[in-house]
């Protein structure tokens, strides 16, 4: 089991991961929580179910796992968000510490009653809403929303392409929030830039994704086969989280702290 280096408590580092792989990075590189998702490249999808058992069986560390099946929008039909349920209730089972979800309805607001569903579903544990939050044109109104539900947290940019930019929206919204949820910052957050983005937003929580390109060396480039579009993808590359980034952010944040 990977040996994780622990940060002062005032801050937590949640971490996106995406396999075996980065999981074990993440968790010794210093991560406090990780998200885990399926599909980095495309924002993060629902992972499969022995994915999630395994990365909970790696460690003790809280893991939230994505509920979302399919890229694009946040705009469900009725079966794909019957099948976000039943990919809740099978990771709620095995023991996750929460679910991450975002759904929005036809015009771009907080879908209040599916979103209120999934945070029953989820009871005592943490009901995070991803950055779905960040394609909402009134983010403050959303956040009272999402607040009367009873969601745990918001992950979000402020509305802006990175934290950073977006950081003092984020103050703005943890104000509004005055303790009736969590925010975390998270998008473009990197070591060089998240004591900046903490000073700033005024948050205690920080998500990364700390990964990079990488290439499974079964395939040969020169292949005449892809099996991914090749208008948004090469067919041997993933993004995989890369340790020495978790490590250097982690390292910032003990500075920040």
């Amino acid at each position: 089991m990977p040996t994780k280096m622990s940060l002062p408590p005032k801050i937590m580092l949640e971490v996106c991961v995406g396999s075996v792989a980065d999981a074990s990075a993440a968790i010794a590189a210093g991560a406090d929580r990780l998200e885990l998702c399926a599909g980095l490249e495309l924002g993060g999808l629902t992972p499969s179910l022995g994915l999630v058992e395994t990365v909970l069986a790696m460690s003790s560390l809280p893991v939230i796992a994505m509920l979302r099946p399919r890229a694009g929008g946040f705009h469900y039909n009725h079966a794909e968000f019957e099948a976000m349920l039943r990919d809740a209730d099978r990771f709620l089972a095995a023991g996750v510490a929460g679910v991450a979800f975002g759904i929005l309805d036809h015009l771009g607001r907080i879908d209040e009653g599916r979103s209120r569903e999934v945070v029953e579903r989820v009871g005592t544990r943490e009901a995070v809403f991803h950055r779905a939050f960040d394609f909402v044109a009134d983010q403050f109104a959303a956040l009272d929303v999402l607040a009367g539900i009873g969601a745990t947290r918001i992950l979000t940019s402020g509305g802006q392409p990175t934290a950073l930019a977006g950081a003092s929206q984020l103050r703005e919204l943890a104000t509004r929030a005055g303790g009736r949820l969590q925010l975390m910052a998270g998008g473009g957050i990197t070591a060089t830039n998240v004591a900046e983005v903490l000073a700033t937003a005024g948050v205690c929580q920080v998500h990364i994704g700390a990964s990079g390109p990488a290439d499974d060396q079964s395939l040969s480039v020169d292949a005449p086969i892809n099996l991914c579009d090749q208008r948004f993808f090469h067919g041997v590359a993933y993004r995989a989280v890369i340790q020495e980034n978790v490590v250097a952010t982690a390292t910032a944040l003990r500075g920040a702290n």
